[in-house]
């Protein structure tokens, strides 16, 4: 699905790259949709789980705020997570139960992201009068930002992606960005 997209990937090319026959996919899935669905739920449970890890961990606030960020930027631009949602977000605009899963995964980013700005305001670490608009604003940007990242490598690297995130973030939670030197 990767190779070819969502919209131009069919049973047949899965069945394929995975060595069974399409009839064996078909016996568990209906149609390409159900099995779009499925991937992206699967793949969907895993991200939320570990963005509630990050965002529960160990640490300061400032330490899991730069997981939290760390972790929702792209290891490269060929990183096949990314790839997929780009795809998905595509897809979602024409199939609702993909679109109901992209804001499924969109609410466990922005959740994570309120959560540890939230619990950094409240221990005094932060000052964030409003973190769930702070982590909607850090979320816009970097969605923008992974998206040029992803398609014109020659403007922006991930160094310079996550230096952006960390800026973007100390503003919203009130800290100096320098906070972020020593995680």
């Amino acid at each position: 699905m990767l190779e070819r997209g969502l919209a131009h990937t069919r049973i047949a090319d899965i069945a394929k790259s995975i060595n069974v026959s399409g009839g064996l996919i078909h016996y568990h899935f209906a149609t390409k949709d159900e099995l779009i669905t499925a991937m992206l739920r699967a793949t969907l449970d895993i991200e939320s789980a570990r963005l509630q890890e990050l965002a529960e961990g160990p640490g300061t606030a400032t330490e899991r705020l730069d997981r939290v960020l760390r972790y929702y930027i792209p290891e490269s631009r060929s990183d096949q997570s990314w790839l997929l949602w780009i795809d998905a977000w595509n897809t979602a605009l024409r199939e609702p139960a993909v679109n109901e899963i992209m804001l499924e995964l969109e609410t466990a980013w922005l959740d994570a992201l309120a959560q540890v700005l939230s619990a950094g305001t409240q221990a005094g670490e932060f000052t964030c009068d409003d973190p769930a608009g702070a982590a909607e604003r850090i979320d816009a940007m970097l969605d923008g930002l992974i998206i040029r990242y992803t398609l014109h490598p020659t403007v922006l690297n991930r160094s310079r992606l996550l230096t952006h995130a960390r800026t973007a973030a100390a503003r919203e939670a009130g800290i100096p960005v320098e906070a972020f030197a020593g995680v």
